[in-house]
C-alpha cells in the first residue's frame, strides 16, 4: 500500500508539473495555434486565365488543366465559363456533371468561375440580356458546386453619363443577379478590373450601395493602378470574397513583382478565409509560369 500511495503521490505531482508548465506560456500558445489555423485555411486555387491562349486554340481543354493542377498540388480550380463548349450559352448537365466528378477524383474543389458582361451599357435592353447571362451562369455554377461567380462591373462611362449615373442602373442589375444567385446558393462578385472600377473607393461605393451577405469582391491585385495598390488592398480586403493574385503589381503606375508575402502579410491581418486564386499572365510557357507563381506563393504561406 505505502508503494502504491508512493506512486500515486508521484504522478499526481508529475501531472500537476506538467499542467503548470503548459498553461505558462498559454497566451503564447493560443496566438501561435490561431496563426497555424488561419494560416491553413488560406489555400491556393488557380483562375484558369492563367491558361487563355492552350485553352482558346483547343491545344488544351478543362480537364487537362484539372490533371495538371491536381498534379502540381492546388487545393482547387476557378473556371472561367467562357472555357466551356458553347458559351455563352449553358452546356448540357452531364457536360457540367463530368468536369465536377473529374475534379472530385482529383481532390479538387471548384472554387469559382466567372461570366464576360458588361453592366455599364446604356441601352436597358442589352442589360437585360447580360443580367440573364449572368443567372443562366449562376444556375451553372450551382450545378458545379462553384460558391461564386465572378461578374464584371463593364468597360466604361458611355458618353453623356456620370459614373454615378452608369452606377445607379448597376446596382440594381447587380441586385437582381444576387436575388437569383440567393436562390441557387451562389454569391455574386464583382471584380476591379481597371475599368469602370479602377480604385478602392470605387469598390466602396459599389459595395455601400448594394450592402447583401450574397454580394461581394474579386480582388484583383493587378488592377489598381493608382496610388499604393497594397494600401488600396487594405482597404477593400473587408469586401473579399475571393482573389486573384498576379504575378505583377502596379506601384505608382509602375508595373513590378508583386511582393507576396507582404500580400500574404495583409491577408492574415484581415478576417479573409479560403481560396487565393493566381492567376499568370502575358507570353511564355504557362505551364512554366503558373508552377513558378504556385510555388513561391507556397512558399510564403508555409514560412
Amino acid at each position: 500500500m505505502k508503494r502504491r500511495q508512493l506512486l500515486k503521490g508521484a504522478l499526481g505531482l508529475s501531472a500537476l508539473s506538467a499542467v503548470n508548465f503548459a498553461s505558462t506560456p498559454t497566451l503564447l500558445a493560443q496566438h501561435i495555434a490561431g496563426r497555424s489555423a488561419k494560416a491553413s485555411q488560406l489555400k491556393i486555387s488557380l483562375n484558369a486565365f492563367s491558361f487563355n491562349a492552350p485553352l482558346t486554340d483547343g491545344s488544351m481543354d478543362v480537364h487537362d488543366m484539372l490533371e495538371y493542377c491536381s498534379e502540381v498540388g492546388f487545393a482547387a480550380v476557378d473556371i472561367t465559363a467562357y472555357y466551356f463548349k458553347g458559351y455563352p450559352n449553358v452546356p448540357p448537365d452531364d457536360y457540367l456533371f463530368e468536369i465536377k466528378r473529374h475534379a472530385f477524383r482529383l481532390g479538387l474543389d471548384i472554387s469559382g468561375t466567372g461570366v464576360r458582361n458588361d453592366f455599364t451599357l446604356a441601352d436597358p435592353e442589352k442589360r437585360k440580356e447580360e443580367v440573364k447571362l449572368v443567372k443562366n451562369w449562376i444556375e451553372a455554377a450551382a450545378k458545379l458546386g462553384a460558391p461564386v461567380i465572378r461578374i464584371f462591373a463593364g468597360a466604361k462611362v458611355p458618353d453623356g453619363f456620370s459614373w454615378n449615373n452608369v452606377a445607379a442602373w448597376m446596382v440594381k442589375d447587380i441586385q437582381e443577379c444576387i436575388d437569383h444567385g440567393k436562390k441557387f446558393g451562389v454569391t455574386v462578385a464583382i471584380q476591379n478590373h481597371n475599368d469602370f472600377i479602377k480604385t478602392a473607393e470605387h469598390v466602396t461605393k459599389i459595395m455601400e450601395m448594394v450592402d447583401s451577405e450574397w454580394f461581394g469582391l474579386i480582388l484583383d491585385t493587378g488592377s489598381y493602378r493608382v496610388g499604393d495598390p497594397y494600401e488600396e488592398i487594405e482597404k477593400t480586403i473587408p469586401y473579399a470574397v475571393n482573389w486573384q493574385i498576379k504575378e505583377l503589381i502596379f506601384v505608382e503606375g509602375e508595373e513590378i513583382e508583386t511582393d507576396l508575402k507582404k500580400l500574404i502579410d495583409i491577408i492574415r491581418a484581415s478576417d479573409y478565409k479560403g481560396y487565393l486564386p493566381i492567376e499568370t499572365l502575358g507570353a511564355g510557357d504557362p505551364k512554366q509560369k503558373v508552377k513558378a507563381l504556385y510555388d513561391k506563393l507556397n512558399g510564403v504561406l508555409s514560412s
